[in-house]
């Protein structure tokens, strides 16, 4: 309820103001401004806020925190536009300050959410009216080319989608950035493989897929791993990878391009936009981050390697740790093309993107490395003070046996396979309920029903869990009707959907509202909760936030319709209701869009 939480904590800090002004002597002893420390109400019973300021207060000006809250209710309740606005305050315990919001207050403010396409969620502003806002840079996928996405590459484009979603919806310009591994020494192994036993490839378009090129990466590398003559010839397409060569050049471009088509096919069924910018992009800057850290008195020469040893990170013998910029064959490594990203990201067009905070959707074991890029990149100065770059971690994919998840063959499972049959489960059990219910539908119904339900049950189990975790996925689990699922989210939408095909109107215009039931209430005040929770995604970037309120949402809602008629009320009692469903649907879309989740009519 973020507007009315704003009117509450100006309206609470000015009274707390006043209250202490009379008490200057105990002000003073405060020696600091003063925080009313309000937030949501621990239980429904006791409000919709609660004030805890008073008993940190007491412990600095030694008096008893009753007595201050005391004070502090008096001084609310003088206040005509707090009145106008909430019940009068209690006091509970040994001085927490319970508020309660008028119900006609609420009542305006689902009106105003109802007409609103923001659904209450403020669109963010500008400090400088007169400028734009800076982009903010999502930086997600990043698979590698000639390998097939996993179940790795999963968790990043959904966590890093549902992040970008979410700012694109706060009004920000979001650059979505894919950094796909399409640079580097496993290239020269490849194009030497290429030459070797597919040379006709470099004249022949299209002859070879991605489902080829896995396998070709795979015995690329074994023959890599076992003849020293092809390291060598290797080595050597690096070389001329590096310097332009304009026949290694088509046979990166091809590798690329096979890749790139088939990833396409999995960035299209999870419904992800991505603007692709491999490391490619930035061997340009690779040598200026070398020469600018050396001018800049940073860089080290350490066997042969010019490094930059690490602020309070040491190694196992106590001695700082060294992050290397240049490998000692004169060689750069993913550190330095990090750097260059990060300095073109920051800088201002037309030399970078201009951005003002850049996000990192990368797997946990990676934290170590971009905490020593961030710590170059600051004592570099190529962080500007208003800019803000994060790593945004996330935990592994586990079997039921808390295991990395695996094939039964040991293998990496691929994600094309895992999308496959979560859309084939969800197909098998909504055929087998059509069959218990003697009911028929067509085979596109099935099918649009069966992917949709399948994919959204894949996004929104990995999205429901606390990101910076480690998860256990289960098919059976998130196919479920029943528990924090997407099946029961996208159930609770069709219930609406239903009412709205038997006659209620969830289009109203409805502006007087009447209300007399607690389970009316509760629904309403899980409602207003929604811009408050999309502040916190923003924030804090844990999706997962995202995910229980609108679990919780769905639960009070189901609570609500089966304990009280809608379409049987009467009048006001039934529009009333009407625009309680009207707005738990357009809550519910939106936040599963936002998790990048299609939802449905019927199932």
């Amino acid at each position: 309820m973020y507007q009315i939480y704003q009117e509450i904590n100006k309206q609470l800090n000015k009274a707390l103001n006043t209250a202490f002004a009379k008490e200057a002597l105990a002000a003073k002893k405060a020696g600091e401004s003063l925080n009313p420390q309000l937030m949501p109400a621990s239980k429904p019973d006791f409000g919709d806020f609660q004030v805890n300021g008073a008993l940190t207060l007491a412990k600095k000006i030694k008096q008893p925190p009753r007595q201050i809250a005391e004070l502090i209710v008096i001084q609310l309740q003088k206040n005509k536009e707090f009145n106008n606005l909430c019940y009068p305050p209690t006091i509970a315990g040994p001085g927490f300050i319970n508020i309660t919001i008028k119900n006609d207050c609420l009542c305006q403010e689902l009106l105003r959410r109802l007409n609103d396409k923001q659904l209450g969620v403020p669109l963010v502003k500008s400090n400088d009216q007169t400028k734009e806002l800076k982009p903010i840079i999502v930086d997600f996928s990043s698979p590698n080319i000639a390998k097939e996405m996993h179940v790795g590459h999963l968790r990043s484009t959904i966590i890093g989608d549902s992040i970008a979603r979410v700012l694109s919806f706060r009004g920000y310009q979001v650059l979505r950035l894919n950094h796909v591994g399409d640079w580097g020494t496993q290239f020269g192994m490849l194009i030497t493989y290429l030459k070797l036993v597919i040379p006709e490839a470099l004249t022949t378009p299209n002859l070879i897929n991605i489902g080829d090129l896995v396998d070709f990466y795979r015995k690329a590398k074994k023959r890599f791993d076992e003849d020293e003559y092809f390291q060598k010839c290797s080595r050597e397409e690096v070389v001329n990878l590096q310097q332009g060569k304009q026949e290694s050049l088509k046979a990166w471009k091809l590798l690329c391009e096979q890749s790139r088509q088939e990833f396409q096919k999995i960035y299209d069924r999870l419904d992800i936009e991505l603007c692709e910018r491999g490391e490619s992009f930035y061997n340009p800057f690779l040598r200026n981050v070398v020469k600018d850290l050396e001018k800049l008195g940073l860089l080290v020469e350490d066997e042969g390697a010019k490094c930059v040893f690490l602020e309070n990170i040491r190694g196992k013998e106590g001695k700082p740790f060294p992050l290397i910029i240049q490998k000692s064959d004169g060689g750069f490594n993913y550190a330095t093309t990090d750097l260059a990203a990060i300095r073109y990201r920051l800088q201002c067009h037309p030399n970078g993107d201009g951005a003002e905070r850049i996000i990192y959707v990368t797997d946990s074991g990676q934290s170590n490395h971009f905490s020593s890029v961030f710590q170059v990149a600051k004592r570099a100065q190529w962080i500007p003070k208003e800019c803000k770059v994060e790593h945004v971690p996330f935990g592994l994919v586990q079997g039921e046996d808390g295991k990395k998840l695996k094939t039964r063959s040991g293998e990496t499972v691929r994600l094309k396979e895992l999308l496959d049959e979560a859309v084939e489960r969800a197909k098998i059990d909504i055929e087998k309920r059509l069959h218990e219910e003697s009911r028929e539908e067509t085979e596109d119904f099935i099918h649009n029903v069966s992917t949709t339900i399948g994919i959204g049950a894949v996004k929104y189990a990995d999205l429901s869990q606390n990101r910076t975790t480690n998860y256990q996925f289960s098919f059976d689990r998130m196919l479920s009707l029943q528990g924090n699922t997407a099946p029961y989210l996208l159930y609770a939408l069709v219930r609406i959907a239903g009412i709205n095909r038997k006659g209620g109107n969830l289009g109203t215009t409805e502006k007087s509202l009447k209300y007399n039931q607690p389970g009316e209430w509760r629904l309403i005040r899980e409602l207003l909760k929604f811009d408050e929770v999309i502040l916190a995604v923003e924030e804090e970037l844990l999706p997962n936030r995202l995910c229980s309120y609108l679990f919780e949402l769905s639960q009070e809602f189901n609570r609500f319709y089966d304990q009280i008629p809608v379409l049987k009320a009467k009048e006001p009692e039934r529009s009333s209701r009407l625009v309680l469903c009207q707005l738990t649907r357009d809550i519910l879309k939106k936040g599963l869009s936002l998790l990048g989740i299609s939802t449905l009519e019927r199932m």
